[in-house]
């Protein structure tokens, strides 16, 4: 039973507090859902199932049980037959997405299935935990969840990343030099229109006009590794700051899933076949190395070693996590981690055009896919690493 990849969609990414910020989680699903079924030759109802990555659900009105994934594909005008999951697992969700139907094509338990997350940042609501039941005396004090995102019983992970980053020879210096080029590389992609295929425009309603979203916000033209050099680490981390780590994002993307069968019977070109899966886990503190690990274990059940991977996408959670990733799955040989690392973020990644974190996993696969094209075929692997060390990876194939 092989499965496929016939569609990919995401908005352009906005920054926090940008031009997305007044869209809701659901209204920015839908959006995305119903334009990755725009130009695809089948109906909306003939997706049977939807799985979702959505990581700040309290920002919906309904905050208890908000199932983001059920009502933006109603909405969407999806069959109500069809089933959904709306899939929290940190960054890692959108990918989960991904696996789950995967899963759920190769178990034959669907044939049409849409699947990848939205994430609204901008939306994030401040918490008042005393509110409810009063405070006798004193202030009250509103938490905002947004501001410095961390696991209250663990360590930050920015801590973590940086500290394992350095145990692996991987200094500050290093760190910025990949974010420059993750700028750089943004820059270039850019200017040679490779975001065009996989952005859907969004229409936003202004006060006076219409405006179409079509341009990730994030970016910041004009960085330079002195700029990034005299910024100031954040939250106690040793290394990372500002510039070598991502900003909060607001953002979706969609795929369509099939059985090949079902897309050949249906006169659909696969875009990409899915090799393989693979999830993994560790110790919270070594979070920058799931990836890699992930990486390692989707090749060697597809008994494939990294030489024959063309393109590589490993999300930019900060610069650390690629970096210290590529030496995991070069099994320390910095030689080798240099090779990879040519191959690895070609177009930019997370810390250029930003980390919507329910979005992330799918946008990262669509770009892998769409350079693939661009470069003839081949094989492809993406991966991500998500709060307290989960990691998962995805091996895709697209024919020359």
């Amino acid at each position: 039973m092989e499965c496929v990849i016939v569609a990919g969609k995401r908005s352009a990414f906005g920054k926090f507090g940008g031009s997305l910020k007044d869209f809701s989680t659901v209204q920015l699903s839908q959006e995305l859902m119903k334009g990755v079924l725009l130009n695809l030759a089948i109906a909306p109802e003939e997706v049977q199932e939807v799985n979702w990555g959505v990581c700040t659900q309290a920002e919906a009105k309904e905050v208890i049980a908000p199932i983001i994934a059920r009502q933006a594909l109603l909405k969407a005008g999806l069959s109500p037959q069809t089933i959904s999951q709306t899939i929290d697992q940190a960054c890692c969700s959108g990918l989960a997405a991904l696996k789950q139907s995967y899963y759920s094509i190769k178990r034959a338990e669907s044939e049409v299935v849409l699947a990848g997350g939205a994430e609204v940042m901008s939306r994030t609501p401040m918490v008042v935990p005393a509110l409810r039941w009063g405070n006798r005396m004193g202030h009250m004090t509103i938490h905002d969840p947004a501001y410095g995102i961390r696991y209250h019983d663990f360590n930050l992970v920015s801590q973590d990343a940086a500290e394992v980053a350095l145990e692996y020879g991987i200094d500050r210096n290093e760190q910025d030099e990949f974010a420059y080029m993750s700028q750089l590389n943004w820059e270039r992609a850019n200017s040679l229109g490779k975001f065009k295929a996989e952005i859907y425009p969004l229409v936003i309603e202004g006060s006076k006009k219409e405006v179409i979203f079509d341009m990730d916000e994030a970016p910041r033209p004009g960085t330079t590794l002195q700029k990034l050099a005299s910024l100031p680490t954040v939250f106690d981390s040793p290394t990372i700051t500002a510039g070598n780590a991502p900003g909060l994002s607001d953002g979706a993307c969609s795929m369509v899933l099939m059985k090949r069968d079902t897309a050949m019977e249906k006169g659909i070109t696969p875009l990409a076949e899915v090799m393989g899966v693979a999830s993994v886990a560790d110790d919270p503190r070594n979070i920058a190395t799931v990836p890699g690990r992930a990486i390692q274990k989707v090749l060697k059940e597809a008994n494939l070693s990294i030489d024959t991977v063309k393109v590589i996408e490993i999300n930019e959670a900060f610069a650390a996590v690629p970096l210290v990733s590529s030496l995991v799955i070069a099994e320390g040989d910095k030689e080798k981690a240099m090779k990879i690392r040519e191959k690895m973020n070609v177009n930019g990644g997370a810390i250029a055009l930003g980390h919507p974190v329910g979005a992330s996993g799918a946008r990262i696969v669509l770009t892998l896919m769409n350079e693939l094209k661009r470069q003839g075929g081949g094989y492809g692997v993406a991966s991500i690493c998500g709060g307290l060390a989960q990691g998962e990876a995805i091996l895709i194939k697209v024919d020359p």
